[in-house]
């Protein structure tokens, strides 16, 4: 059964208090004498994220939440946040709604969009949440590349959406209707639909478990499989030239995701070259065949920096082999972006003819 807010009395600290998320796997003991507010009625992605980070924390971990609009009940809570008019981190006052208001992420040059209330409570306890999940020190390298590159993918969409930015400024697709600030969005009351405090905290409760559980596997698929491959990707860019005179192109023994990290990593190269190839296995199985890829010139554009030949481009098998001059072809894509061969002496005759033509 869903446990309700405390958002129509006035708080005690004597009183023993509840609060919402008692299905989430962070609150399953409700020991926490700390209170967390958030505004009560229409809720957005970024507080339902904010409340779900916070209790990720060691301050507010299993803290109850109140949800309510009357500066008097807001005022003595231990942190706030979409609500109140005050952004003061040194009194755990996290909203953004105020005139004047301008910060931005600031690091990594995230520097454009204004944070919401996500995006303030990550700056200010994402290294924390980060490293406790983890189990390292907040010290740890990668804690801090890991909150860089969950910001990017993660609550920079949230401060975006819910800051009202243009599509047409910016790249990223804050308007997609597939996107979590939409999905949370849906789970508001219809207009048609009967509608009470206790209805908006409950459906509040799933919103930020929603968000939570979001936040919580792009995390771990970052910690656990993103952040690896870079050790993949730097020692692949170690051994370049012994691939290629040019140093160009790169082999890895095993697919992984490398577009992040090769563009992170490439400018420190010394020598300096530009990767055009990647050249990688389709499976671990033995005798796999071998896939060639262009690299982007960047890690979001559909433009190649070199694409395969035009005359190879979606050819198959033998008519592949015959039009390239290189046995055992398997496929090249239409646009040239990516091609095959049953061998690694393929792939990489088909990489070293593409750089001469």
């Amino acid at each position: 059964m869903l446990l309700r807010f405390l958002i129509t009395r006035p708080l005690s600290r004597s009183a023993p208090l509840r609060a919402f998320m008692s299905t989430s796997p962070i609150a399953k003991k409700m020991k926490s004498t700390k209170i967390i507010g958030t505004h009560s009625g229409t809720f957005h992605c970024d507080e339902a994220l904010a409340v779900f980070m916070l209790r990720l924390t060691d301050e507010f971990k299993d803290a109850d939440v109140v949800r309510t609009r009357d500066p008097a009940k807001l005022e003595p809570l231990d942190i706030v946040v979409d609500v109140g008019g005050v952004y003061s981190p040194e009194k755990h006052r996290y909203d953004h709604h105020q005139r004047g208001f301008s910060e931005v992420f600031g690091s990594g040059g995230f520097d454009k969009i204004k944070l919401s209330s996500a995006g303030l409570v990550y700056k200010h306890f994402g290294k924390q949440i980060i490293a406790r999940r983890l189990g390292v020190e907040e010290s740890d390298e990668k804690v801090e590349t890991l909150w860089f590159q969950l910001y990017s993918e993660l609550i920079e969409s949230v401060d975006g959406i819910d800051n009202g930015v243009n599509i047409s400024a910016t790249p990223l697709a804050y308007t997609q209707r597939s996107d979590l600030s939409s999905r949370v969005k849906r789970l508001n009351p219809n207009w048609n639909e009967p509608t009470s405090d206790a209805i908006y905290d409950e459906k509040f409760q799933e919103a930020s478990r929603i968000t939570g559980e979001e936040f919580l596997s792009q995390l771990d698929y970052f910690a656990h499989a993103w952040l690896p491959a870079r050790d993949i990707v730097q020692a692949a860019l170690d051994k370049r030239f012994d691939v290629d005179a040019s140093g160009s192109i790169l082999v890895f023994e095993q697919s992984a995701p490398w577009k992040d990290h090769l563009f992170t990593l490439e400018p420190t190269l010394s020598p300096a070259s530009q990767i055009l190839y990647v050249l990688y296995p389709e499976s671990d199985a033995p005798g796999s065949k071998w896939r060639i890829q262009c690299v982007p010139q960047s890690s979001d554009s559909f433009v190649n920096r070199k694409s395969l030949p035009e005359p190879w481009c979606g050819m198959r098998d033998d008519k592949l082999s015959e039009v390239s001059g290189i046995p055992g072809g398997t496929f090249c894509h239409a646009s040239g972006f990516t091609g095959g061969n049953e061998t690694f002496e393929g792939v990489l005759a088909m990489a070293r003819k593409s750089l001469a033509l």
